[in-house]
């Protein structure tokens, strides 16, 4: 009876030895898995900190310049309140002399004196 008892437990001993190392295995993967993780969480999270901070200064950067296009609007529209003929002519601009470009009647011409039917010839008229 001996014999079949330490037959046994020798037996369960080498079984316990492989679960035992299938156990450790399990352990090792499940660990390097969650320090996997806790370091994609630390960088994620260091990225959205830094891209907050960065997204704040370039508002502030923002409104400066939103801030300084106001400014010279202004100052833009003082300018041009101070333009008048006067100044322009002062300055040097003188008065154009209008001269419109014209083209020649492509079509039926009624003030020539010629007879016809003013509707059934188009102008030619941009």
């Amino acid at each position: 009876m001996s014999a079949i008892a330490s037959k046994i437990n020798m037996q369960i001993r080498s079984i316990n030895v492989i679960n035992n190392n299938v156990e450790k295995l399990f352990l090792r993967i499940l660990l390097w898995s969650f320090a996997t993780f806790l370091l994609w969480y630390i960088f994620l999270l260091g990225s959205m900190v830094f891209n907050i901070v960065e997204r704040r200064t370039l508002e502030k950067e923002a409104l400066v310049l939103s801030n300084q296009v106001h400014e010279l609007e202004l100052n833009y529209l003082s300018m041009s309140n101070k333009i008048d003929l006067t100044f322009a002519y002062s300055v040097g601009f003188k008065e154009t002399n209008i001269k419109f470009a014209t083209r020649k009647f492509l079509g039926f011409n009624p003030s020539n004196g010629s007879s016809g039917n003013i509707d059934s010839i188009s102008k030619n008229e941009i």
